[in-house]
């Protein structure tokens, strides 16, 4: 059963016979997770939380690709406050939330498509996946993915991503422990995982789990952004450089950097 409007970012459903919620990305090809689709994600979740007989989410995607990132206009000067305060909602939302969020992946997942991903519990991707945090080559940083990636790959490969905004491999990512499971067919992956995994256990017993191994977890996200979003907005948005960065990218031509 679909309970979203035909128009909504995200579709919503109930799967595994009132067992799995799932959510689908549903803006192709580059779902770009602007509020809207935030917005639409993390209500979502908190709709079905309290629904005791859910064991588990599955987040994938319409179209080829998971998403290409965040929406740039709204990063800009007058914009990006509203942007910073739905994502940080969303992902907290997913780090909190009660039975564990399986992300199926293929194609381009990049900027705040990563972050959205890295807000689950587990990453099944397809050989075809690449992920990267591009934000540095249009003059910003990933702030979430500041928390995220140092949390998943550790400081010397996270360091490596954040600063150079390079994107790697679904093998790569696989290596590194940002990609939990390989497969030509994520989705599938993510739904046999459910199935032999989680569906035999208590939905009960599951959400004690969940919390005992999340909790703090989503504690430490939410001390880091309250340095993170003062660092971006009172530092990173009062520089010519990260204007000059997100127009350039919007007008499709290079930046000329000021370094400051």
């Amino acid at each position: 059963m679909n309970y979203q409007m035909s128009d909504s970012p995200v579709k919503v459903w109930i799967d595994r016979n009132g067992k799995l919620l799932r959510l689908r990305l549903a803006r192709p090809k580059a779902n770009i997770t602007d509020t809207a689709m935030l917005e639409a994600i993390s209500s979502a979740l908190e709709e079905h939380a309290s629904n005791p007989g859910i064991k588990g989410v599955v987040l994938d995607h319409e179209g080829p690709h998971f998403s290409f990132g965040a929406s740039v206009p709204e990063h800009l000067p007058g914009q990006f406050g509203d942007m910073l305060n739905v994502m940080n909602k969303t992902l907290l939302t997913m780090l909190r939330h009660p039975v564990p969020i399986l992300v199926s992946v293929q194609g381009q997942c990049l900027g705040g498509g990563l972050e959205v991903a890295c807000g689950g519990s587990r990453i099944f991707a397809s050989p075809d996946a690449v992920f990267g945090q591009p934000e540095i080559k249009v003059g910003v940083f990933a702030p979430y993915a500041s928390f995220f990636l140092i949390e998943l790959i550790g400081q010397i490969h996270a360091e490596d991503m954040l600063y150079s905004g390079r994107s790697v491999s679904a093998e790569e990512a696989s290596a590194m422990g940002l990609v939990a499971d390989l497969s030509d067919d994520p989705e599938a992956a993510a739904l046999a995982y459910f199935d032999e995994q989680l569906a035999p256990v208590s939905a009960s017993v599951l959400r004690f789990a969940v919390q005992a191994a999340r909790e703090d977890y989503a504690d430490r996200f939410a001390a880091k952004m309250v340095k993170l979003e003062e660092l971006y907005t009172s530092g990173l948005m009062e520089t010519e450089d990260a204007v000059e960065g997100l127009n350039a990218f919007l007008e499709k031509r290079s930046a000329v950097w000021k370094n400051q």
